[in-house]
């Protein structure tokens, strides 16, 4: 008995080959000119008259004929894919990581689905934010979130000050210049929040899934090795078809 991957592995080829022969049949009897035959035999009136040579054409496409063919084409496909969905019924197998079972005899359909998803959870786990290595970050419960150490740092104020460049004198007024200073009226403590993830949490999951992914298609490859028993449901559907 074939196996299931043997099954699927020329299941594409007779489906290409089958569409194109029947593509074919059909456009041939769309040309009335291949389905027509005539045959024209000339008699004289008379035995003096002219003798003419007998015309014919033989039909070149007989319609039953094609459904003949395309019976015979489409019978090998119908029990090709026949084989594959009934061997599909049976084939399972265990989705097991790092010997753990996660998944016991799973359908070879169902593993097709998981790695399928699981392509596209591993664009999503990829792309999950990360916290700033730049800073130092903890779990807050409060927050429900990672927060950093808290930093202070000093809040200042411009104000205005005086430089005496020249004293007053009994014939000039002092000459005072105004500036401004930073002085110092407070403390900012900041504590920075940020609901992305760790590095290494992210790579944990980006390994989990490649773990996964790469038991899933163990499990189908295994799944498809099963031994199939051909199917011949063909006969009896273009038995009655074209019977």
């Amino acid at each position: 008995m074939p196996r299931l991957n043997q099954i699927i592995a020329v299941e594409k080829s007779l489906k290409a080959k089958a569409h194109g022969e029947l593509t074919e049949a059909h456009h041939n009897l769309l040309k009335p000119a291949l389905l027509a035959g005539i045959s024209r035999v000339y008699r004289p009136k008379d035995d003096e008259g002219e003798r003419l040579p007998p015309e014919a054409t033989r039909v070149q496409l007989r319609a039953q004929d094609v459904l003949r063919k395309t019976a015979e084409v489409l019978t090998g496909l119908f029990d090709v894919v026949a084989t594959k969905d009934w061997g599909n019924c049976e084939a399972r197998a265990d989705v097991a990581v790092d010997g753990e079972v996660l998944l016991a005899r799973a359908p070879v359909t169902y593993l097709l689905f998981l790695e399928k998803q699981l392509v596209d959870l591993h664009t999503f786990v990829k792309k999950l934010p990360v916290l700033d290595p730049a800073e130092s970050w903890l779990e807050d419960a409060a927050q429900n979130a990672y927060a950093t150490e808290p930093v202070e740092t000093v809040r200042t104020k411009k104000l205005p000050r005086n430089h005496v460049k020249a004293e007053a004198t009994e014939k000039h007024p002092a000459q005072v210049e105004v500036y401004h200073e930073d002085v110092p009226v407070g403390y900012w403590r900041t504590v920075k929040f940020s609901g992305a993830l760790p590095a290494r949490r992210v790579a944990e999951l980006l390994e989990r899934v490649e773990k996964l992914q790469r038991a899933v298609k163990f499990a189908r490859e295994e799944a498809n090795a099963i031994e199939v028993k051909n199917q011949k449901v063909g006969d009896a559907l273009f038995g009655y078809l074209f019977g």
